[in-house]
């Protein structure tokens, strides 16, 4: 019996023309249009193929045959092959749950981690071990003990003692629950259909397409409809063009060894696959044989690459290189391209990327030019507004309310403790302003109450409605050890009272909208599962929670929200997965950079590449291969192509993606007396290099000037302001003409300054209680009051530690130099931290001149001395000669005046 096996051939709209195929084999019959069953490979396609048949039908109204994803195949259209009583799915929270138990209950024993958030993340490789095994058919406990080379057996044998989990304690669970894993349940499913349909053909249509049979439940389904009566296989972009030998020397990185492997896996050849007939409903497409020529000829395997040096090459049409100096010019230059397809009525344009970054950057550019594209790849949960307010929640709770983690939660616009928004984030920063600037604060709300102090009342309320909001996680967070789901429920319940407004509950901002509703929906599932995990340390929670949502993708309208109009119809940013099938006039591939398109190949944590073709799984080249057959189908689904990768990302060079070097190469080759051909390169980035650039050039302006007019300038200085004058005039023009006091930073450093106050403090309480008098004990005293001086300013314990040592050897030190200064000539008397005021008056300006002199001396000859404390780096003489450290010179000046007092000194 002849396969029913056909290609649409590469150019061709696939999708458009399988609607067309089925709707010239079936007439005008509206029954016979939707008797049967058309499987795709994802949802996507399956919608897409919907909206084809409206457009090869030219909108009329169809009945549609079923349209179903092979991924997503549950038991509805299974229920008449009988197949209903399998085991159902476990639920993939309770899965992680249970795994990560399994390994919380090793102890640390073959390298297993002992807190639940590192246990999370490893079930989740582990569980993507067992789907991978069950996908491709293999009995890994069969299997894993012979994979390993024999010179490794001791250190492969801890790993087996890991992986034991797998191998044995994860299926004796499965069993006593009666329960399958989601790939193994997808694999029974496909193969009871393959089964029922094998002894019961298919009685209405059934066709298969593009698929390339990733797994091999697939391949034995596509075998069972292209050998039915009723059944069909469609291909997509089968390189026919390609020679026999280089078909037969295909590697799996290859673009065409899917759809190799599924040929031969159907017992059939490339001669079996048959044209797919469109009939009328389909308009001929624009030639692209010399496109497709050229990629054939650039992929070829690289036992084949002597084919490069036979035959000529025709650079094709209507496909460019665009080569942008980074990821935000590729961004711009993108968003200008897909502009300008608009230009023409009718005509659509999509990026397609593996970058999320790239496609991220793309959709905020293209605002700009009046397009609205929603990145139909989705958004990562983790990313999306209330997962960040959670995530920030748990960290300010485990940090006991820095400074960094309090400001972010509080300055989330999902914070509002009860008031408005708006006021919650003022009062954050008042917070911010009176207590979270400079020095770290104590930990805890008490920390933070003693910094205020007791008389800012509206801050002192404000604590009090964040400690009310935080209770059940900072309870949770008090705890030595908690069970993981009252943690997770602490913060939860933090989170929504924290989220509350002046007259909106938290639940109903917390949970909003598609990402709050998959956020609770996850957590939820989290929640039933996680009871089945032992106590843990509180600090655990901000990974924990990080593990429970992490690689969840979900799709948002937040990207329309706020924007006056709606998401384009005729512009599309899609991953490599959402654009299997596609088709548009303009595409852009963007990001084709090593490592992210292609995806690195990597073997996964458990096993080496040699270990995983002894156990039989697939190996990591077959995800390069489906990278480059998304790479070719794109490049042949547009009339216009656009091949973009930057010259350097993260400050760095790239290395362009393997298809875009041997293309290059390729064509460097081919041209005559060695000229080479290359692709002409699209005037996109000149386009995104001008789009800022100044008409008439940049007109440099002259830098600003602090010189303002008199009666403005400040009168009134401090000795170590008119320092800071002579060397930084801007920060005087700001603090007192623009009144724009400097903010200390967040977290402030302790540094040497804040050491000086302390050894300033210090000296000070020693002088004031004995004066010119050298106490007895004095290293003792000056020791004693070094330690107070300490205490006063509240010090976390680790920085008390640090510092005490070295005030003591500080007093130690003084009390030798002092010992020998009042040998030579004792004071009379001694005056400590001494305000001081100077009045310099000049026609129509008056300027008052103040200090503070550290310590002012009068000795038995009458003489004064002025004494400064530096425990940093003294002024040279050069400075204090030409005037840049005028500090002594001055507080001199002012003593000589009597602007210290006369009677004191």
């Amino acid at each position: 019996m002849a396969l029913n096996l056909f290609a649409i051939a590469p150019g061709v709209p696939f999708l458009d023309a399988v609607a067309a195929g089925w709707l010239h084999a079936r007439g005008d019959d509206p029954l016979a249009i939707a008797d049967g069953m058309i499987l795709t490979p994802t949802r996507r396609s399956a919608r897409a193929l919907a909206e084809a048949f409206l457009r090869v039908s030219a909108g009329k109204g169809l009945l549609l045959p079923r349209i179903v994803a092979l991924g997503a195949m549950d038991e509805t259209p299974l229920a008449l092959a009988g197949v209903l009583d399998l085991p159902p799915r476990v639920e993939p929270a309770m899965r992680l749950a249970i795994l990560a138990d399994l390994i919380l209950a090793m102890k640390g024993a073959g390298g297993a981690p002992r807190t639940a958030d590192l246990a999370w993340t490893l079930a989740g490789d582990l569980a993507a071990l067992m789907d991978e095994a069950e996908r491709a058919e293999i009995d890994l406990a069969a299997r894993l003990p012979d994979a390993a080379d024999p010179r490794f057996a001791a250190h492969w044998a801890r790993t087996l003692e890991f992986l034991h989990i797998v191998t044995h304690a994860w299926p004796a669970w499965l069993t006593e629950n009666n329960v399958m894993n989601p790939a193994a349940h997808q694999v029974a499913l496909l193969n009871a259909q393959s089964e029922a349909w094998t002894r019961d053909p298919p009685r209405s249509p059934v066709v298969i397409a593009g698929t390339t049979a990733g797994i091999p439940a697939i391949a034995r389904l596509a075998r069972v409809v292209a050998r039915s009566a009723m059944g069909q296989v469609v291909l997509p972009v089968l390189d026919n063009v390609m020679s026999g030998s280089a078909w037969a020397a295909l590697d799996d990185s290859h673009p065409q060894a899917g759809l190799a492997a599924l040929i031969a896996s159907l017992d059939a050849t490339r001669g079996d696959v048959r044209p797919w007939p469109t009939g009328p409903f389909l308009t001929a497409a624009d030639d692209r044989t010399d496109r497709f020529a050229l990629l054939s000829r650039a992929l070829l395997p690289a036992a084949s690459l002597a084919e490069w040096q036979s035959g000529t090459i025709t650079l094709p049409a209507d496909i460019w290189r665009l080569k942008p100096r980074d990821p935000q010019e590729e961004s711009e230059a993108i968003a200008m391209i897909l502009r300008a397809a608009l230009e023409t009525p009718g005509r659509t344009a999509a990026l397609v990327t593996a970058d999320r970054d790239l496609a991220g950057r793309v959709a905020a550019a293209l605002p700009r030019h009046g397009i609205i594209a929603d990145d139909s790849a989705g958004e990562m949960l983790i990313e999306t507004p209330p997962s960040v307010f959670l995530r920030l929640l748990a960290q300010a709770v485990v940090e006991d309310l820095a400074p960094v983690a309090l400001l972010a939660l509080l300055k989330h616009p999902l914070a509002a403790a009860g008031l408005a928004p708006a006021e919650c984030r003022r009062q954050a920063r008042m917070l911010e302003v009176a207590a979270l600037r400079g020095p770290r604060p104590l930990g805890g709300l008490a920390g933070l109450r003693l910094a205020i102090g007791e008389k800012n009342q509206e801050l002192s309320d404000f604590l009090a409605r964040v400690e009310a909001c935080l209770e059940p996680a900072l309870r949770m967070e008090a705890s030595v050890l908690a069970a993981p789901d009252a943690m997770l429920a602490g913060l939860i319940a933090a989170g929504e009272a924290l989220a509350a407004t002046d007259d909106q509950p938290g639940d109903a901002r917390l949970w909003a909208l598609e990402e709050g509703e998959a956020l609770a929906t996850r957590l939820t599932e989290a929640l039933a599962a996680l009871p089945r995990l032992p106590i843990q340390k509180p600090d655990v929670l901000p990974g924990l929670l990080d593990a429970l949502i992490a690689g969840e993708v979900i799709r948002t309208r937040r990207a329309l929200r706020g924007r006056d109009g709606v998401e384009h119809p005729r512009v599309f940013i899609w991953g490599p997965l959402e654009s299997r099938l596609q088709s548009v006039d303009v595409v852009v591939l963007g990001g084709l950079v090593e490592t992210i398109w292609p995806p690195a190949p990597e073997p996964g944590p458990w096993l080496s590449r040699p270990m995983r073709a002894a156990v039989g799984l697939p190996s990591p080249e077959e995800t390069i291969g489906q990278a480059a057959h998304d790479f070719l189908a794109m490049a042949m689904a547009a009339r216009e192509v656009v091949l973009s990768s930057p010259e350097r990302r993260d400050g760095a060079p790239v290395v362009p993606a393997r298809w875009l070097t041997r293309l290059d190469a390729l064509l460097a080759g081919a041209g005559l007396a060695g000229a080479g051909l290359a692709l002409p390169l699209h005037q996109a980035v000149a386009w995104a290099r001008g789009l800022d650039h100044p008409v008439g050039g940049a007109r440099p302006v002259a830098p600003p000037r602090p010189n303002p007019p008199v009666a403005t300038r400040p009168s009134r200085l401090s000795v170590t302001e008119i320092e800071t004058w002579l060397r930084d005039p801007y920060a005087i023009y700001a603090r007192h003409i623009l009144c724009l006091p400097a903010l200390r930073p967040l977290e402030q450093a302790t540094d040497a300054a804040d050491y000086g106050s302390i050894v300033h403090a210090g000296i000070h309480r020693f002088i004031r209680l004995h004066g010119a008098v050298w106490p007895a004990e004095a290293q003792t005293r000056l020791r004693e009051a070094m330690r107070i001086a300490l205490a006063e300013t509240y010090p976390r314990p680790a920085l008390a530690a640090w510092w005490e040592p070295r005030l003591y050897r500080i007093a130690d030190w003084i009390c030798g130099i002092e010992a020998a200064r009042r040998a030579l000539l004792p004071p009379s008397h001694i005056a400590t931290e001494v305000l001081g005021k100077m009045e310099i008056i000049r026609p129509g300006r008056r300027f008052t001149l103040t200090g503070r002199a550290d310590r002012i001396e009068r000795r038995a000859d009458g003489s004064l001395v002025i004494l400064d404390y530096k425990t940093g780096q003294i002024p040279s003489a050069k400075e204090v000669v030409s005037g840049l450290a005028p500090q002594l010179p001055l507080e001199a000046m002012m003593l000589a005046a009597g602007a210290f007092g006369g009677e004191l000194i």
